[in-house]
């Protein structure tokens, strides 16, 4: 997303704190209750095969539906991002999109997900959600959320949604009515600035926005139970090219047919088949 201005401040000024920090862009809410302390495992990750990227594509959400790969990107008219908000489908090995869908430039699109050959979009300030359905990609509703928009994905069941504070919001599909929200924690601390998301074998896997990290998190409690660093692959990058250094992580999609996880970010010129250690 667009860069966030960050707080500075004397001990004294706690409303001027509280008034300026509100006014960044994505600034996450603090939820009410009281965090858990919890162990997080180092999971580690290693790259399987490496594919084309569109370094136009400022990845926002990435989805395998039926061997399929679908992306989400930003860019809007008050965005430097550069070209607008798509949906595309995707030619995993030529990195091309073989079917795009193009977002009015007022919409900044954010992250997809697939629900019964149904793909939901986010927007991010706009607060739309956008549904199409497959393989057509026509789009067929709208519906209205409360919050922005960051990532979002599903259990098979429910639409789970994250708008860059320490919450997960689950939302029925059919009405996108609210059903409940959890808060995320890590060693007893909200986890703030969770992005784009994808559910897999149970656990909800989330991008921290700006970091190069993967939290994996039961949904039965909102606890992160794991951490994936990407600091590797996105050193590769930044070796091979200085303009990706701003490129954060960003993208995540499961096949849950061949159980194979993919990953990329913002600009990547590369998108990478990986595997989770235990």
């Amino acid at each position: 997303m667009i860069k966030k201005n960050f707080c500075s401040f004397p001990a004294i000024a706690l409303i001027a704190l509280l008034i300026s920090c509100n006014e960044n862009d994505k600034t996450p809410a603090s939820p009410t209750d009281a965090p858990a302390a919890n162990t997080i495992k180092n999971i580690g990750i290693s790259v399987i095969n490496t594919y084309p990227h569109d370094t136009g594509s400022f990845t926002q959400g990435l989805v395998i539906h039926k061997g399929q790969l679908y992306e989400g990107t930003g860019g809007a008219s008050y965005a430097p991002e550069g070209r607008a908000s798509e949906l595309m489908k995707v030619n995993l090995k030529t990195g091309k999109a073989e079917k795009t869908v193009t977002l009015a430039d007022k919409y900044f699109g954010e992250g997809i997900t697939v629900l019964n050959d149904t793909v939901y979009q986010l927007t991010w300030k706009e607060k739309v959600v956008f549904v199409y359905t497959l393989p057509d990609m026509k789009k067929v509703k709208e519906f209205p959320i409360n919050t922005e928009g960051w990532g979002i994905t599903t259990d098979g069941k429910e639409l789970i949604v994250s708008d860059g504070s320490s919450n997960l919001y689950y939302y029925n599909p059919t009405t996108f009515q609210l059903l409940r929200t959890q808060s995320i924690t890590m060693d007893g601390d909200f986890v703030d600035s969770i992005n784009e998301l994808e559910y897999i074998d149970g656990y909800v896997y989330a991008n921290k926005w700006t970091y190069p990290v993967i939290f994996k998190i039961d949904p039965a409690n909102g606890l992160v139970v794991g951490k994936v660093d990407l600091t590797s692959i996105w050193d590769r990058l930044k070796s091979q090219d200085s303009a990706n250094a701003e490129n954060v992580p960003n993208g995540i999609a499961y096949d849950h047919d061949t159980k194979k996880i993919y990953i990329t970010g913002k600009n990547w010129p590369e998108l990478y088949e990986v595997q989770f250690g235990n």
